[in-house]
């Protein structure tokens, strides 16, 4: 039952406890009991909205960066990678296998503003060898949802 209610919650967290029961087919009760105790196990992290800022006033710039760095005698990655989600800016940080080692994603002002950041505050960091910015030009799709309607072909059909 733990997986069914995760995957109703991630596609709508706002749904109300009464009607994932209804869904499973159980009682509310059981319901907040289990959420309760994922939250309580960390299993369920935190609920959040998905926005569009492009379609507000808000100047947003957002960056993934890719990051080289020494692991930590006796702790991996995990210390670095701690110590940089604790930057205000960072949105994400995840541990990767392939040509680098965590990609971070943050978010800014500005470009100058994300270039300072990795400037200033990331690439000095001791077990930092080496960081690759990129920027995101436009979000056509994020945590599975679509950003925009799917473009119509509103051209006449012609057939010989």
């Amino acid at each position: 039952m733990r997986e069914e209610i995760l995957e109703i919650l991630e596609k709508n967290s706002r749904i109300e406890t009464k009607d994932i029961a209804i869904m499973l087919n159980t009682t509310e009760e059981e319901i907040e009991k289990e959420i309760k105790q994922m939250e309580k196990e960390q299993i369920i992290c935190g609920y959040n909205t998905l926005i569009n800022w492009d379609k507000t006033q808000k100047d947003l710039v957002t960056a993934l960066i890719e990051v080289k760095v020494t692991p930590q005698r006796g702790e991996g990655f995990d210390k670095i990678a701690e110590r940089i989600y604790r930057f205000n800016e960072v949105k994400s940080v995840y541990l990767m296998s392939g040509g680098f080692d965590l990609t971070v994603i943050i978010e800014g002002r500005t470009m100058k503003e994300v270039a300072l950041f990795v400037a200033q505050k990331l690439a000095p960091l001791e077990a930092v060898l080496s960081t690759a910015t990129h920027f995101v030009l436009k979000k056509y799709k994020d945590h599975g949802i679509p950003f925009e309607e799917p473009h119509k072909d509103e051209r006449m059909v012609v057939s010989p």
